[in-house]
């Protein structure tokens, strides 16, 4: 039996199928925030079980889930055994999106299908790039190695879909509790990605939230108070000034240039006519490959703590973390993972597969964070931007979802057939 031949006539056969499962992936909103996401966590276990999957969930319970933030989050597990002896490979893909934002054309849990001129039929809607789409791909693509097993192909190994619902907020109470709860300890895992590259690094991403306190004071007699907001624009005009010393730390991977530094949010004062006494916002810093994110946090503390020690007397700053996601690492072993998608993308796309680097943060630093060699690969265009995710009409091109359906479960045929 031709393997390939077998898989690609397998995936068009239900196609259709494919579709109208990540259809129903993108019209149960599961924006986060607020991150009320038990309701699609039902609907992806019913539709999964409609597939012929036996399906594990498991409720996070709700003080960890108020801690990170949410409302309600449940995993979904379903594993696949093949035959001793072969690895665990864990598929994880996250069904948490961030919320619509406007300037849609279409309506973003519609999940419209229409025909774009250069890229042919695209489906339209909020998380059908990221990462719905991978909810799919690695469903479908399991499916059809259980057909491929069904009709004679040795198969040794387990296969998991993990299905979480935390990755916009940091992904503490998914594929982490999943791991530290006991739940699963693959050997390989493969997150959402992309079908041009496979992803073998990525940076890791600190937030601080940074408090600057002065005294209130009436607007007539400003010096009456002591002014945070003239403090917290000296902090900020330090903070603006290191980023340039940042571009001199390259980093080694493709498609990761130098850490970065961005305050995103700021927030303070009482009313016009008062001295603000006091004044917040946070910071985005993100950490390259090369750095260590211990070292990265302690040069940005002492960076902010000397700022304000120049402001005027009486100022006292505040520094409390909120996130730090560690840089993905490429872990001997991922190798094989890249190779086998590389060789088989490279069929089915007619194009050579890459292997890059991203500037952002995912999921899948959780499993090398427990020593899971992991890489990043699903369905979707050459760029986050070409996808618009995150933005208005995100969008997924149907024969990259085909497409990335082959490789990935022609890769995995590959791993899991006894040697």
């Amino acid at each position: 039996m031709n393997t390939a031949t077998f898989i690609s006539d397998w995936v068009a056969r239900h196609f259709a199928s494919e579709q109208a499962f990540l259809a129903a992936m993108v019209r149960t909103p599961s924006d986060n925030p607020p991150g009320d996401c038990a309701a699609h966590a039902a609907v992806a276990q019913r539709e999964l079980e409609a597939l012929g999957l036996a399906v594990e969930v498991y409720p996070v319970p709700q003080a960890e889930v108020a801690a990170a933030g949410m409302i309600s989050a449940t995993n979904l597990i379903v594993r696949a055994s093949f035959g001793t002896g072969g690895p665990c490979i864990a598929l994880n893909a996250h069904g948490d999106v961030v919320p619509p934002g406007e300037g849609w054309t279409q309506d973003p849990y519609g999940a419209a299908i229409v025909t774009d001129p250069v890229h042919g039929p695209v489906m339209i809607g909020r998380g059908v790039a990221v990462s719905k789409s991978d909810f799919a791909t690695y469903t479908y693509a399991l499916l059809a190695l259980n057909a491929l097993a069904a009709e004679g192909q040795a198969l040794c190994g387990t296969l998991e879909l993990h299905l979480t619902y935390d990755e916009e907020t940091g992904g503490d109470i998914g594929p982490r509790w999943l791991i530290e709860q006991g739940l699963t300890h693959p050997d390989l895992a493969i997150g959402a990605g992309f079908s041009y590259a496979v992803t073998t690094a990525h940076n890791g991403c600190l937030h601080l939230e940074v408090t600057v306190r002065g005294r209130v004071g009436h607007a007539a007699m400003p010096e009456s108070g002591i002014d945070a907001l003239a403090a917290t624009t000296q902090i900020l005009g330090e903070l603006y000034a290191s980023r340039e010393a940042l571009k001199s730390r390259r980093s080694q991977v493709k498609g990761i240039d130098h850490p970065t530094l961005n305050v995103g949010l700021i927030d303070g004062g009482i009313n016009t006519n008062v001295v603000p006494d006091k004044v917040s916002f946070r910071i985005d810093r993100r950490i390259i490959p090369e750095e260590s994110p211990e070292i990265a946090e302690q040069e940005l503390r002492a960076l902010i703590n000397a700022a304000a020690s120049r402001c005027a007397p009486g100022i006292q700053v505040e520094i409390r973390r909120i996130l730090l996601a560690l840089p993905l690492p490429q872990l001997p072993g991922a190798e094989r993972l890249t190779q086998a998608l590389q060789r088989h993308g490279a069929v089915y796309f007619g194009t050579p597969i890459a292997e890059h680097g991203v500037p952002l943060y995912t999921d899948a630093r959780h499993y090398t964070a427990a020593g899971i060699p992991t890489v990043l690969y699903g369905a979707g265009p050459r760029t986050l931007k070409e996808a618009n995710g995150h933005g208005a009409d995100e969008c997924l091109r149907l024969e990259d979802l085909r497409h990335a359906t082959e490789t990935v479960a022609a890769a995995l045929a590959e791993l899991l057939t006894a040697s």
